[in-house]
């Protein structure tokens, strides 16, 4: 029997398949050292990223699909062979590679790292898969909850949470959609450490509807800006929620990122206020030690401390200026991490929403009378979102929610009638980020 022979590209996409899947990876860094490590021309760099991308993304469909042709409950199969199967019924029946190519190529990287045995036994299911045409018909039968849960790929306490705030499947089908689409990554220009001019002369197109938002044709990592840390990469969504922050800017207070790691919406707002006030009083805090390195190469050394932030007492002053970015479910940012949608479950939910429960009892004890806490989350969840707020709000009396929309160069998105924002992917092309200002009393 001849050798395997598999094309590197799926190689390469079933290699970051299975170390996510296996190894706990995250596919956003992770692939980006694959690629570096790997000679592939950019054609094949792209099917990789996208059979990679793609196969993670849709997993839960393409395991509802192969259950329809094998002999035995899918979770019993081998790890190999999982992947595999999800790697093969992607490229038949979510890209346009013609059925013999997607089922001869997956049976040869099946040969390369599994073996002839199990590569002759996913070249049979798949040539069934790539015959039967029925299975998207069963597939838009089923109710919709479990219809839009298989079919977009997402857990159904996901599509549910979602419903919840939207309130109308059409805009639900809508966001998941959305968060199956590739996206380029946007960048934000850091004021008074590079140039509109200089964005412009390197090709970058502004982004409409944010100050200093861009996006590039080259990979992130090889644009100058970037690579002197001058810029960085960042969701306009995340953008947004510094730039209403900003609107609340008077000279003279003290400000502090509360979780400020990994550092991107830290370096904005604390070079935004450095060019508006260069002696600007601001701190990072991030209680994680890898994480509070990553916010120095950023953010000024001296200004970057690392306490937790639930503890007040660790803290030696006060501040006018808190910013609370959340840890949370990141149920707002799926597009961009297709394997966070099967690592989050709801008791991951519970417990997070005790710590940012307390994380703004923390920033509340923190806080100088008049001053302001900015309560950012990415994610859309009620629980993490208007239900956090209203509880801190019964909980504290001497806190009002202020009207993100009355302040003068705040942004236009997401404005919700109390005042808070939403972003959602679906309206907003970025991240479904969720915004509340809240104030004490003088």
């Amino acid at each position: 029997m001849r050798k395997p022979s598999p094309s590197k590209a799926r190689l390469l996409a079933y290699e970051l398949i299975t170390q996510v899947n296996r190894e706990g990876a995250f596919a956003n860094i992770r692939l980006p050292e694959l690629l570096r490590k790997s000679k592939l021309l950019p054609v094949d760099r792209n099917l990789a990223t996208e059979i990679s991308y793609g196969t993670l993304r849709m997993q839960h469909r393409h395991d509802f699909i192969a259950k329809k042709y094998i002999d035995r409950d899918f979770e019993s199969l081998d790890t190999q062979i999982q992947d595999l199967l999800r790697m093969g019924i992607h490229q038949l029946t979510q890209m346009r590679i013609p059925d013999h190519a997607a089922v001869g190529e997956t049976v040869e990287v099946a040969r390369y790292v599994a073996g002839d045995s199990k590569a002759s036994y996913i070249n049979a299911v798949l040539r069934k898969v790539a015959v039967d045409s029925k299975i998207e018909e069963e597939i838009k039968d089923l109710p919709t909850a479990q219809r839009l849960s298989i079919e977009y790929s997402h857990p159904i306490w996901i599509i549910n949470a979602f419903y919840d705030q939207l309130k109308d499947w059409t805009e639900v089908e809508q966001l998941l959609q959305a968060d199956n689409k590739a996206v380029k990554p946007d960048i934000v220009r850091w004021p008074g450490k590079s140039s509109v001019e200089e964005f412009v002369e390197l090709g970058a197109q502004p982004i409409a509807g944010v100050l200093n938002g861009y996006q590039i044709e080259v990979i992130p990592s090889e644009f100058m800006p970037i690579i002197e840390r001058r810029a960085g990469v960042q969701d306009r969504g995340s953008q947004i929620v510094v730039e209403n922050f900003l609107a609340t800017w008077e000279p003279n207070l003290g400000w502090l990122d509360m979780c400020a790691g990994p550092g991107g919406k830290a370096a904005y707002l604390f070079h935004s206020l450095s060019e508006r006030e260069p002696s600007v009083d601001f701190l990072a805090n991030e209680p994680i030690a890898h994480r509070a390195e990553l916010v120095k190469r950023v953010v000024n050394n001296q200004q970057v401390i690392s306490l937790d932030g639930r503890v007040p007492q660790s803290f030696e002053r006060k501040f006018d200026r808190i910013l609370v970015d959340a840890p949370c479910s990141g149920l707002g940012a799926l597009r961009r991490r297709p394997e966070a949608r099967w690592r989050r479950t709801l008791k991951d939910l519970k417990e997070l929403v005790v710590i940012q429960r307390e994380l703004l009892s923390s920033a509340r004890e923190l806080l100088n009378p008049g001053g302001i806490i900015a309560y950012v989350t990415c994610s859309p969840h009620l629980s993490e979102s208007k239900a956090q707020v209203v509880n801190f709000l019964a909980d504290y009396p001497d806190m009002v929610l202020l009207d993100i929309n009355s302040l003068p160069g705040a942004n236009i998105a997401g404005h919700l009638p109390d005042g808070t924002v939403q972003l959602w992917s679906h309206r907003d092309n970025s991240d479904s980020m969720f915004m509340a200002l809240l104030q004490r009393a003088r």
